[in-house]
């Protein structure tokens, strides 16, 4: 560029000087050569003040070049959107996503509950020889499910929430429910979900909607607060309403729920519960302790298993005997058991799955509480059941279940032909399509 200009310049100078000399002869006086010196001079500081202009012009455009190949592109065009599964839109300042499945259950029933429902009735099937209810057919769509996730944006933080229910309500399992509704906000849950104390985490799985024994599916109206010390390890407690028709109360149950990460494969949840229990003036204090634990023992393998040990509450556990008794006297006499389910889950591939596994609840023979029972035959001394099943997803809304499930209990006192166990036995299929 430099060399450029000086080449410029040399032969600018020497035009002028050719110029100077042409008119340095014509001239006809020392007037006019001493105005084209003037001229000579005043082009030469123009000549020279356009090449330092076109000099700095040069170097703020090679400046210029270096930072646009420096700094990133900044992008007009809009970014794709994220993919999003499901039904989502927003409402009223809030996100919605709609979820939900229709689901088809039926089971041939061999000997079973004499309930026309055709879920799990363990604990209330007919001793032998007192009507049994056998070779039945039953089939419902009862357990379909709708549900809403919610969650707004605030200068606070997220505030979140959940409606879903199904119509498995009511005297007969035919009617709208409510399954969960609450909402969330930083470490708090406000409203109806998963009992704190008796989770579904830990118990096999099943195509009987209502589970089997050493299981729950209690859902509470509950005040819960999670605390996190560490990203493997929290602390849950709650204030739950346990909803139990035989009883009064003055205080909702306090439970609390400690649960631990060891390893990617390995977590475990220790839990506990009280709550006073009133009938009349009388009050007898429940409690009651779990252990639960999932391992995955290697990829696609996966045992379950969950314990539970009560006194005095039939409200969180269920297939229970009744929690708290009155006597004839007046005084409460309570029912104490321990419960436990395992179960190993084997992933055969991405479409078919199985599961087996075993229920047991054993209750203490207290001679009291025994005594100030009604219907000693409708009182259990154990349950028992045991059930293999297979799921299989042909693709990824469609799954189908089948389950063979074989069990019995035993009552605290014999019907009057002498029987003291009824037997539930069943085959059960479903369908279920999810959205």
């Amino acid at each position: 560029m430099n060399t450029q200009n000086n080449l410029f310049k040399l032969k600018t100078l020497v035009l002028a000087v050719g110029l100077s000399s042409t008119a340095l002869v014509h001239a006809q006086s020392a007037t006019e050569v001493e105005q084209l010196r003037k001229e000579v001079k005043e082009l030469r500081s123009l000549i020279e003040q356009y090449a330092t202009q076109s000099k700095q012009q040069g170097e703020e455009i090679k400046s210029y070049q270096a930072q646009v190949s420096a700094s990133p592109i900044q992008a007009t065009e809009k970014k794709p959107a994220k993919d999003k599964k499901g039904l989502a839109m927003s409402l009223g300042g809030a996100e919605v996503s709609f979820y939900g499945n229709v689901r088809a259950d039926a089971s041939y029933q061999a000997e079973g509950g004499a309930a026309s429902r055709l879920y799990n009735q363990i604990n209330t099937v007919p001793l032998e020889g007192t009507g049994e209810r056998s070779d039945e057919f039953k089939s419902t769509l009862s357990a379909t499910r709708l549900g809403m996730d919610f969650k707004t944006a605030t200068s606070q933080g997220d505030v979140g929430g959940k409606v879903e229910v199904d119509f498995l309500g009511g005297p007969n399992f035919d009617n709208l429910r409510i399954r969960h509704a609450y909402l969330t906000y930083a470490d708090w849950l406000i409203g109806q979900t998963w009992s704190n104390f008796a989770v579904p985490d830990y118990m096999p799985e099943t195509v009987d909607a209502l589970a089997y024994v050493g299981g729950s599916v209690k859902r509470t109206p509950q005040v819960r607060h999670t605390t996190k010390f560490t990203p493997k390890t929290n602390l849950v407690m709650a204030l739950e309403d346990p909803k139990n028709a035989s009883i009064t109360q003055r205080l909702p149950a306090l439970t609390a729920r400690l649960n631990h990460q060891f390893a990617n494969n390995f977590n475990v949840s220790a839990r506990a519960m009280g709550h006073e229990k009133r009938v009349n003036n009388n009050e007898e204090m429940a409690w009651g302790v779990g252990l639960g634990a999932k391992y995955e023992v290697i990829p696609g393998t996966t045992l379950k298993a969950d314990y539970y040990h009560v006194k005095g509450d039939s409200s969180f556990v269920s297939y229970s005997n009744s929690g708290v008794v009155a006597q004839a006297e007046g005084g409460l006499v309570q029912s104490e058991f321990d419960s436990v389910t395992v179960g190993l889950t084997q992933q055969f591939n991405e479409k078919l799955r199985g599961t087996v596994g075993y229920g047991y609840m054993t209750f203490d023979e207290n001679q009291d509480y025994i005594n100030a029972l009604t219907n000693k035959t409708a009182a259990n001394k154990d349950l028992w059941q045991a059930w293999a099943n297979v799921f299989y997803s042909p693709t990824k809304p469609l799954s189908f279940g089948l389950e063979y499930v074989y069990g019995e209990r035993e009552a605290f006192a014999a019907a009057p032909n002498g029987s003291k166990t009824g037997e539930d036995n069943r085959l059960n299929v479903v369908a279920i399509y999810n959205f």
